[in-house]
Protein backbone atom coordinates (compact mmCIF):
# COMPACT_ATOMS: atom_id res chain seq x y z
CA UNK A 1 0.00 0.00 0.00
CA UNK A 2 2.58 2.61 0.83
CA UNK A 3 4.51 1.80 -2.46
CA UNK A 4 1.62 3.63 -3.79
CA UNK A 5 0.65 6.11 -1.28
CA UNK A 6 4.18 7.49 -0.78
CA UNK A 7 4.87 8.05 -5.07
CA UNK A 8 1.51 9.95 -4.96
CA UNK A 9 2.43 11.89 -1.87
CA UNK A 10 5.76 13.15 -3.98
CA UNK A 11 3.73 14.03 -6.87
CA UNK A 12 2.78 17.27 -4.53
CA UNK A 13 6.34 18.52 -4.57
CA UNK A 14 7.28 17.45 -8.34
CA UNK A 15 4.19 19.93 -9.17
CA UNK A 16 5.43 22.55 -6.73
CA UNK A 17 8.91 22.59 -7.97
CA UNK A 18 8.97 21.41 -11.63
CA UNK A 19 9.88 23.84 -14.21
CA UNK A 20 6.91 25.68 -15.83
CA UNK A 21 8.05 23.86 -19.26
CA UNK A 22 7.81 20.30 -17.88
CA UNK A 23 4.91 21.22 -15.43
CA UNK A 24 2.10 18.83 -17.73
CA UNK A 25 4.52 16.76 -18.81
CA UNK A 26 6.50 15.86 -15.04
CA UNK A 27 3.26 15.19 -13.44
CA UNK A 28 1.36 13.37 -16.02
CA UNK A 29 4.08 11.14 -16.70
CA UNK A 30 4.50 10.12 -13.17
CA UNK A 31 1.20 9.43 -12.42
CA UNK A 32 0.62 7.78 -15.10
CA UNK A 33 3.58 5.40 -13.75
CA UNK A 34 1.84 5.31 -10.42
CA UNK A 35 -1.02 4.03 -12.21
CA UNK A 36 1.06 1.59 -13.66
CA UNK A 37 2.12 -0.04 -10.52
CA UNK A 38 -0.94 -0.26 -9.28
CA UNK A 39 -1.92 -2.66 -11.51
CA UNK A 40 -0.36 -5.57 -9.72
CA UNK A 41 -3.52 -4.89 -7.38
CA UNK A 42 -5.36 -6.63 -9.72
CA UNK A 43 -3.91 -10.06 -9.43
CA UNK A 44 -5.83 -12.67 -8.11
CA UNK A 45 -5.41 -13.85 -4.39
CA UNK A 46 -6.92 -16.21 -2.34
CA UNK A 47 -6.18 -14.79 0.89
CA UNK A 48 -9.12 -12.80 1.87
CA UNK A 49 -6.84 -9.51 2.39
CA UNK A 50 -3.32 -8.90 0.62
CA UNK A 51 -0.84 -6.49 2.05
CA UNK A 52 -2.34 -6.49 4.96
CA UNK A 53 -0.75 -3.43 7.91
CA UNK A 54 -2.37 -3.11 10.86
CA UNK A 55 -5.02 -0.09 9.26
CA UNK A 56 -5.28 -1.19 5.14
CA UNK A 57 -5.76 -4.19 3.64
CA UNK A 58 -6.84 -4.67 -0.09
CA UNK A 59 -9.69 -7.53 -0.77
CA UNK A 60 -11.67 -8.26 -4.15
CA UNK A 61 -14.08 -5.41 -2.97
CA UNK A 62 -11.51 -2.69 -2.95
CA UNK A 63 -8.73 -3.92 -5.91
CA UNK A 64 -10.56 -2.54 -8.61
CA UNK A 65 -11.70 0.69 -7.04
CA UNK A 66 -8.02 1.62 -6.15
CA UNK A 67 -6.71 0.70 -9.31
CA UNK A 68 -9.67 2.60 -11.00
CA UNK A 69 -8.72 6.03 -8.66
CA UNK A 70 -5.25 5.61 -9.77
CA UNK A 71 -5.97 5.30 -13.31
CA UNK A 72 -7.79 8.30 -13.55
CA UNK A 73 -5.63 10.91 -11.72
CA UNK A 74 -3.38 11.73 -14.84
CA UNK A 75 -6.24 11.66 -16.52
CA UNK A 76 -7.89 14.39 -14.93
CA UNK A 77 -4.35 15.79 -15.06
CA UNK A 78 -4.82 15.39 -19.01
CA UNK A 79 -8.54 16.91 -19.77
CA UNK A 80 -7.53 20.25 -17.31
CA UNK A 81 -4.50 21.66 -19.58
CA UNK A 82 -6.44 23.33 -21.69
CA UNK A 83 -8.65 24.88 -19.02
CA UNK A 84 -5.94 25.76 -17.20
CA UNK A 85 -4.23 27.42 -20.20
CA UNK A 86 -4.44 30.85 -19.26
CA UNK A 87 -3.48 30.85 -15.57
CA UNK A 88 -0.62 31.80 -14.36
CA UNK A 89 2.00 29.74 -13.37
CA UNK A 90 1.13 29.70 -9.28
CA UNK A 91 -3.03 28.94 -10.24
CA UNK A 92 -1.71 25.65 -12.36
CA UNK A 93 0.31 24.49 -9.66
CA UNK A 94 -2.35 25.00 -6.68
CA UNK A 95 -4.80 23.43 -8.95
CA UNK A 96 -2.50 20.10 -9.63
CA UNK A 97 -1.64 20.16 -5.96
CA UNK A 98 -5.57 20.23 -4.88
CA UNK A 99 -6.12 17.09 -7.28
CA UNK A 100 -3.31 15.33 -6.16
CA UNK A 101 -4.00 15.92 -2.15
CA UNK A 102 -7.17 13.86 -3.19
CA UNK A 103 -5.60 10.95 -4.60
CA UNK A 104 -4.10 9.42 -0.68
CA UNK A 105 -7.24 10.19 0.68
CA UNK A 106 -9.53 8.03 -1.42
CA UNK A 107 -6.59 5.20 -1.55
CA UNK A 108 -7.18 5.39 1.94
CA UNK A 109 -10.92 4.92 1.99
CA UNK A 110 -10.95 2.17 -0.24
CA UNK A 111 -8.15 0.31 1.30
CA UNK A 112 -8.40 1.13 5.20
CA UNK A 113 -9.29 -1.62 7.46
CA UNK A 114 -11.02 0.50 9.75
CA UNK A 115 -14.08 2.43 10.72
CA UNK A 116 -12.54 5.15 11.88
CA UNK A 117 -9.39 5.56 9.34
CA UNK A 118 -12.22 5.07 6.59
CA UNK A 119 -14.73 7.93 7.97
CA UNK A 120 -12.30 10.21 8.35
CA UNK A 121 -10.47 9.71 4.59
CA UNK A 122 -13.97 10.09 3.49
CA UNK A 123 -14.92 13.14 4.98
CA UNK A 124 -11.30 14.49 3.94
CA UNK A 125 -12.19 13.88 -0.07
CA UNK A 126 -14.57 16.92 0.51
CA UNK A 127 -12.18 19.60 1.04
CA UNK A 128 -10.36 19.43 -2.24
CA UNK A 129 -13.03 18.74 -4.20
CA UNK A 130 -14.74 21.94 -2.53
CA UNK A 131 -12.04 23.69 -3.39
CA UNK A 132 -12.27 22.42 -7.39
CA UNK A 133 -15.50 23.45 -8.13
CA UNK A 134 -15.80 26.99 -5.70
CA UNK A 135 -12.71 27.96 -7.55
CA UNK A 136 -11.85 26.41 -10.92
CA UNK A 137 -15.99 26.35 -11.63
CA UNK A 138 -17.00 27.76 -14.74
CA UNK A 139 -20.16 29.23 -13.88
CA UNK A 140 -21.33 32.57 -10.90
CA UNK A 141 -23.94 29.39 -9.23
CA UNK A 142 -20.38 27.30 -8.25
CA UNK A 143 -20.61 28.94 -4.88
CA UNK A 144 -24.36 27.94 -4.09
CA UNK A 145 -23.18 23.72 -6.07
CA UNK A 146 -20.07 23.76 -3.19
CA UNK A 147 -22.50 25.09 -0.20
CA UNK A 148 -24.77 22.22 -1.35
CA UNK A 149 -22.10 19.68 -1.30
CA UNK A 150 -20.81 20.54 1.59
CA UNK A 151 -23.90 20.82 4.00
CA UNK A 152 -25.52 17.55 2.31
CA UNK A 153 -22.27 15.54 3.21
CA UNK A 154 -21.89 16.97 6.50
CA UNK A 155 -25.24 16.42 7.51
CA UNK A 156 -25.88 13.53 6.48
CA UNK A 157 -22.22 11.85 8.12
CA UNK A 158 -22.27 13.25 11.41
CA UNK A 159 -25.16 9.90 12.55
CA UNK A 160 -22.41 8.19 10.82
CA UNK A 161 -19.81 8.88 13.09
CA UNK A 162 -22.41 9.08 16.03
CA UNK A 163 -22.76 5.57 15.30
CA UNK A 164 -19.35 4.69 14.51
CA UNK A 165 -18.33 5.91 18.28
CA UNK A 166 -21.62 3.61 19.77
CA UNK A 167 -20.25 0.60 17.86
CA UNK A 168 -17.21 1.10 19.25
CA UNK A 169 -18.25 1.41 23.09
CA UNK A 170 -20.42 -1.79 22.13
CA UNK A 171 -17.80 -4.09 20.71
CA UNK A 172 -14.68 -2.18 21.73
CA UNK A 173 -12.93 -2.68 18.33
CA UNK A 174 -14.18 -1.08 14.98
CA UNK A 175 -11.01 -3.25 12.90
CA UNK A 176 -13.49 -4.90 10.18
CA UNK A 177 -11.45 -8.58 9.88
CA UNK A 178 -12.68 -8.31 13.68
CA UNK A 179 -16.02 -6.58 13.55
CA UNK A 180 -16.81 -9.66 10.99
CA UNK A 181 -15.95 -12.41 13.32
CA UNK A 182 -18.39 -10.94 16.19
CA UNK A 183 -22.06 -11.40 16.08
CA UNK A 184 -23.94 -8.33 14.08
CA UNK A 185 -24.53 -5.91 17.11
CA UNK A 186 -27.32 -4.30 15.15
CA UNK A 187 -30.85 -6.44 15.20
CA UNK A 188 -34.13 -5.14 14.86
CA UNK A 189 -34.69 -3.17 17.98
CA UNK A 190 -35.73 0.81 17.62
CA UNK A 191 -32.28 1.72 18.68
CA UNK A 192 -30.49 -0.53 15.97
CA UNK A 193 -32.54 0.35 13.34
CA UNK A 194 -31.69 3.81 13.82
CA UNK A 195 -28.14 2.94 14.48
CA UNK A 196 -28.67 1.21 10.88
CA UNK A 197 -30.40 4.15 9.21
CA UNK A 198 -27.77 6.55 10.28
CA UNK A 199 -24.74 4.19 9.10
CA UNK A 200 -26.39 3.46 5.26
CA UNK A 201 -27.53 7.57 5.21
CA UNK A 202 -23.82 9.34 4.66
CA UNK A 203 -23.53 6.51 1.87
CA UNK A 204 -26.86 6.94 0.28
CA UNK A 205 -25.93 10.85 -0.16
CA UNK A 206 -22.66 10.33 -1.03
CA UNK A 207 -24.14 7.71 -3.94
CA UNK A 208 -26.39 9.51 -4.73
CA UNK A 209 -29.55 7.87 -3.69
CA UNK A 210 -32.70 9.54 -5.51
CA UNK A 211 -34.48 11.99 -3.33
CA UNK A 212 -31.12 12.80 -1.66
CA UNK A 213 -28.58 13.45 -5.15
CA UNK A 214 -30.26 17.57 -5.02
CA UNK A 215 -26.70 18.70 -4.60
CA UNK A 216 -25.10 16.13 -7.21
CA UNK A 217 -26.55 18.16 -11.07
CA UNK A 218 -25.61 21.36 -9.17
CA UNK A 219 -21.58 19.98 -8.38
CA UNK A 220 -21.16 18.71 -11.34
CA UNK A 221 -22.29 21.25 -13.83
CA UNK A 222 -20.10 23.76 -12.37
CA UNK A 223 -17.02 21.73 -11.64
CA UNK A 224 -14.18 22.13 -13.74
CA UNK A 225 -13.55 19.00 -15.60
CA UNK A 226 -11.74 17.31 -13.23
CA UNK A 227 -13.82 17.84 -10.78
CA UNK A 228 -16.74 16.38 -12.42
CA UNK A 229 -14.50 13.27 -13.69
CA UNK A 230 -13.42 13.23 -9.82
CA UNK A 231 -17.49 12.87 -8.99
CA UNK A 232 -18.31 10.90 -11.37
CA UNK A 233 -16.20 8.17 -11.09
CA UNK A 234 -14.37 8.17 -7.81
CA UNK A 235 -16.42 10.00 -5.48
CA UNK A 236 -19.99 8.56 -6.18
CA UNK A 237 -17.72 5.16 -6.49
CA UNK A 238 -17.15 6.20 -2.20
CA UNK A 239 -20.79 5.46 -1.35
CA UNK A 240 -21.35 2.31 -3.03
CA UNK A 241 -18.43 0.77 -1.38
CA UNK A 242 -19.59 2.46 2.01
CA UNK A 243 -22.75 0.49 1.41
CA UNK A 244 -21.36 -3.23 0.62
CA UNK A 245 -18.76 -2.47 3.45
CA UNK A 246 -21.57 -1.83 6.55
CA UNK A 247 -24.39 -4.02 5.08
CA UNK A 248 -22.25 -6.68 5.63
CA UNK A 249 -21.94 -5.87 9.81
CA UNK A 250 -25.32 -5.21 10.20
CA UNK A 251 -26.85 -9.21 10.19
CA UNK A 252 -29.95 -10.08 8.65
CA UNK A 253 -31.69 -6.73 7.17
CA UNK A 254 -34.74 -5.19 8.65
CA UNK A 255 -37.32 -5.03 6.08
CA UNK A 256 -38.52 -1.93 7.23
CA UNK A 257 -35.29 -0.44 6.19
CA UNK A 258 -34.40 -2.13 2.96
CA UNK A 259 -37.68 -1.76 1.32
CA UNK A 260 -37.81 1.99 1.23
CA UNK A 261 -34.00 2.31 0.27
CA UNK A 262 -34.45 -0.23 -2.59
CA UNK A 263 -37.78 0.75 -3.98
CA UNK A 264 -36.30 4.81 -3.86
CA UNK A 265 -33.29 3.47 -5.91
CA UNK A 266 -35.15 1.61 -8.28
CA UNK A 267 -37.86 4.59 -8.44
CA UNK A 268 -35.10 6.96 -9.53
CA UNK A 269 -33.11 4.81 -12.07
CA UNK A 270 -36.48 5.44 -13.54
CA UNK A 271 -37.01 8.91 -13.13
CA UNK A 272 -34.06 10.21 -13.19
CA UNK A 273 -33.35 8.03 -16.63
CA UNK A 274 -37.02 10.31 -17.73
CA UNK A 275 -35.34 13.14 -16.26
CA UNK A 276 -32.40 13.21 -19.29
CA UNK A 277 -34.80 12.63 -22.01
CA UNK A 278 -35.46 16.44 -21.14
CA UNK A 279 -32.65 17.85 -20.56
CA UNK A 280 -30.73 20.93 -22.04
CA UNK A 281 -27.74 20.88 -20.66
CA UNK A 282 -25.17 18.56 -21.75
CA UNK A 283 -23.85 18.19 -18.55
CA UNK A 284 -26.44 17.73 -16.74
CA UNK A 285 -27.90 15.52 -18.97
CA UNK A 286 -24.50 12.71 -18.06
CA UNK A 287 -25.25 13.90 -13.96
CA UNK A 288 -28.47 12.59 -13.89
CA UNK A 289 -27.58 9.32 -15.92
CA UNK A 290 -25.23 9.25 -13.11
CA UNK A 291 -28.30 9.03 -11.01
CA UNK A 292 -29.69 6.79 -12.61
CA UNK A 293 -26.85 3.87 -12.67
CA UNK A 294 -25.91 4.65 -9.12
CA UNK A 295 -29.63 3.55 -8.17
CA UNK A 296 -28.44 0.05 -9.25
CA UNK A 297 -25.67 -0.22 -7.70
CA UNK A 298 -27.30 0.67 -4.48
CA UNK A 299 -30.75 -1.77 -4.92
CA UNK A 300 -27.91 -4.42 -5.85
CA UNK A 301 -25.75 -3.37 -2.57
CA UNK A 302 -29.04 -3.92 -0.57
CA UNK A 303 -30.18 -7.14 -1.32
CA UNK A 304 -26.39 -8.45 -0.14
CA UNK A 305 -26.18 -11.96 -2.75
CA UNK A 306 -23.16 -12.70 -4.29
CA UNK A 307 -24.46 -12.30 -7.42
CA UNK A 308 -25.70 -8.42 -6.87
CA UNK A 309 -22.32 -7.63 -5.10
CA UNK A 310 -20.35 -8.85 -7.90
CA UNK A 311 -23.44 -6.74 -10.29
CA UNK A 312 -22.78 -4.02 -8.23
CA UNK A 313 -19.01 -3.96 -8.30
CA UNK A 314 -18.91 -4.09 -12.20
CA UNK A 315 -20.78 -1.50 -12.85
CA UNK A 316 -19.25 0.49 -10.86
CA UNK A 317 -16.17 0.19 -12.24
CA UNK A 318 -17.73 0.44 -16.06
CA UNK A 319 -19.97 3.15 -14.75
CA UNK A 320 -16.82 5.12 -13.90
CA UNK A 321 -14.73 4.61 -16.53
CA UNK A 322 -18.04 5.07 -18.87
CA UNK A 323 -18.61 8.67 -17.34
CA UNK A 324 -15.75 10.15 -16.98
CA UNK A 325 -14.94 9.72 -20.94
CA UNK A 326 -18.72 11.38 -21.34
CA UNK A 327 -17.49 14.32 -19.71
CA UNK A 328 -14.36 14.34 -21.03
CA UNK A 329 -16.12 14.19 -24.48
CA UNK A 330 -18.91 17.28 -23.26
CA UNK A 331 -15.91 19.44 -22.28
CA UNK A 332 -14.35 18.88 -25.65
CA UNK A 333 -17.50 20.60 -26.98
CA UNK A 334 -17.95 22.73 -24.51
CA UNK A 335 -14.20 24.05 -25.01
CA UNK A 336 -15.01 24.62 -29.19
CA UNK A 337 -18.39 26.00 -28.82
CA UNK A 338 -18.33 28.06 -25.15
CA UNK A 339 -21.81 26.47 -24.57
CA UNK A 340 -23.35 23.09 -22.67
CA UNK A 341 -27.17 23.66 -24.66
CA UNK A 342 -27.78 20.76 -26.64
CA UNK A 343 -29.52 23.29 -29.27
CA UNK A 344 -26.10 25.49 -29.55
CA UNK A 345 -23.61 22.54 -30.21
CA UNK A 346 -25.46 19.82 -32.32
CA UNK A 347 -24.19 18.64 -35.65
CA UNK A 348 -20.70 18.43 -34.92
CA UNK A 349 -20.06 15.23 -36.85
CA UNK A 350 -18.88 16.55 -40.05
CA UNK A 351 -16.30 18.96 -38.42
CA UNK A 352 -14.81 16.92 -35.48
CA UNK A 353 -15.40 13.16 -37.38
CA UNK A 354 -12.99 11.02 -35.12
CA UNK A 355 -14.27 13.06 -32.45
CA UNK A 356 -17.82 11.59 -33.27
CA UNK A 357 -16.21 8.01 -33.64
CA UNK A 358 -15.28 8.41 -29.30
CA UNK A 359 -19.17 10.11 -29.03
CA UNK A 360 -19.89 6.58 -30.54
CA UNK A 361 -17.88 4.49 -28.36
CA UNK A 362 -18.80 5.96 -25.12
CA UNK A 363 -22.83 5.77 -25.84
CA UNK A 364 -22.91 2.54 -26.84
CA UNK A 365 -20.93 1.47 -23.94
CA UNK A 366 -23.23 3.91 -21.85
CA UNK A 367 -26.24 2.32 -23.30
CA UNK A 368 -25.15 -1.14 -22.05
CA UNK A 369 -24.21 -2.79 -25.36
CA UNK A 370 -22.88 -6.23 -25.45
CA UNK A 371 -20.38 -7.23 -24.87
CA UNK A 372 -19.39 -4.38 -22.58
CA UNK A 373 -19.00 -5.52 -18.91
CA UNK A 374 -21.59 -2.43 -18.60
CA UNK A 375 -24.10 -5.11 -20.07
CA UNK A 376 -22.54 -7.91 -17.64
CA UNK A 377 -23.18 -5.70 -14.81
CA UNK A 378 -26.82 -4.82 -15.37
CA UNK A 379 -28.08 -8.09 -16.82
CA UNK A 380 -26.26 -9.49 -12.97
CA UNK A 381 -28.20 -6.96 -11.23
CA UNK A 382 -31.47 -7.24 -13.01
CA UNK A 383 -31.03 -11.06 -11.95
CA UNK A 384 -30.24 -10.63 -8.79
CA UNK A 385 -33.22 -8.30 -8.01
CA UNK A 386 -35.30 -10.51 -9.68
CA UNK A 387 -34.19 -13.39 -7.69
CA UNK A 388 -35.14 -11.56 -4.97
CA UNK A 389 -38.48 -10.28 -5.90
CA UNK A 390 -40.44 -10.90 -9.48
CA UNK A 391 -41.83 -7.25 -9.70
CA UNK A 392 -38.33 -5.51 -9.91
CA UNK A 393 -38.26 -6.82 -13.54
CA UNK A 394 -40.72 -4.43 -14.88
CA UNK A 395 -38.77 -1.01 -13.19
CA UNK A 396 -35.30 -2.34 -14.38
CA UNK A 397 -36.64 -3.25 -17.30
CA UNK A 398 -38.49 0.59 -18.00
CA UNK A 399 -35.04 2.26 -16.80
CA UNK A 400 -32.85 0.42 -18.85
CA UNK A 401 -34.92 1.30 -22.04
CA UNK A 402 -35.29 4.49 -21.20
CA UNK A 403 -31.36 4.88 -20.49
CA UNK A 404 -30.92 3.29 -23.83
CA UNK A 405 -33.30 6.42 -25.14
CA UNK A 406 -31.64 9.09 -23.99
CA UNK A 407 -27.84 7.84 -24.51
CA UNK A 408 -29.43 8.17 -28.01
CA UNK A 409 -30.77 11.26 -27.48
CA UNK A 410 -27.66 12.59 -26.44
CA UNK A 411 -25.53 10.97 -29.50
CA UNK A 412 -28.45 12.39 -31.93
CA UNK A 413 -28.26 15.82 -30.56
CA UNK A 414 -24.73 16.44 -30.52
CA UNK A 415 -22.95 14.77 -33.07
CA UNK A 416 -26.34 15.16 -36.00
CA UNK A 417 -28.59 18.05 -37.62
CA UNK A 418 -27.97 21.09 -38.53
CA UNK A 419 -25.23 23.29 -37.67
CA UNK A 420 -26.04 26.41 -35.72
CA UNK A 421 -25.21 29.50 -37.73
CA UNK A 422 -22.98 30.99 -34.81
CA UNK A 423 -20.94 28.14 -35.42
CA UNK A 424 -18.20 29.65 -38.51
CA UNK A 425 -14.84 27.85 -37.72
CA UNK A 426 -13.76 25.56 -35.10
CA UNK A 427 -10.14 24.66 -33.67
CA UNK A 428 -9.37 20.35 -34.44
CA UNK A 429 -9.39 17.87 -32.36
CA UNK A 430 -5.86 17.43 -30.81
CA UNK A 431 -3.95 14.62 -30.44
CA UNK A 432 -3.94 14.85 -26.10
CA UNK A 433 -7.68 15.06 -26.58
CA UNK A 434 -7.66 11.27 -28.39
CA UNK A 435 -4.93 9.96 -26.25
CA UNK A 436 -6.95 11.12 -23.19
CA UNK A 437 -9.95 9.05 -24.83
CA UNK A 438 -8.27 6.08 -25.67
CA UNK A 439 -6.62 5.43 -22.08
CA UNK A 440 -10.83 5.68 -21.18
CA UNK A 441 -11.68 3.44 -23.93
CA UNK A 442 -9.11 1.04 -23.54
CA UNK A 443 -9.61 -0.41 -20.28
CA UNK A 444 -13.54 -0.80 -21.21
CA UNK A 445 -12.35 -2.77 -24.22
CA UNK A 446 -9.24 -5.01 -22.11
CA UNK A 447 -11.78 -5.81 -19.28
CA UNK A 448 -14.60 -7.21 -21.69
CA UNK A 449 -11.74 -10.39 -22.55
CA UNK A 450 -11.20 -10.82 -18.40
CA UNK A 451 -14.22 -9.09 -16.50
CA UNK A 452 -13.63 -12.05 -13.32
CA UNK A 453 -10.81 -8.88 -12.40
CA UNK A 454 -13.19 -6.53 -11.32
CA UNK A 455 -16.34 -8.66 -10.15
CA UNK A 456 -15.30 -8.74 -6.46
CA UNK A 457 -14.99 -12.72 -6.21
CA UNK A 458 -11.84 -15.07 -5.85
CA UNK A 459 -11.09 -16.38 -9.51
Amino acid sequence: MLKIIAPTLMLIPTALLSPKKFLWTNTTMYSLLIATLSLQWLLPSHYPHKNMTPWTGIDQISSPLLVLSCWLLPLMILASQNHLQHEPIARKRIFITALITIQPFILLAFASTELMLFYISFEATLIPTLILITRWGNQPERLSAGIYLLFYTLISSLPLLVVMLYLHMQIGTLHLTILKLTHPVLNNSWTDLLSSLALLTAFMVKAPLYGLHLWLPKAHVEAPIAGSMLLAALLLKLGGYGIMRVTLLMGPPSNYLYYPFITLALWGALMTSSICLRQTDLKSLIAYSSVSHMGLVIAASMIQTHWAFSGAMILMISHGLTSSMLFCLANTNYERTHSRILLLTRGLQPLLPLMATWWLLANLTNMALPPTTNLMAELTIMIALFNWSTPTIILTGIATLLTASYTLFMLLMTQRGTLPTHITSIQNSTTREHLLMSLHILPMLLLILKPDLISGTLS
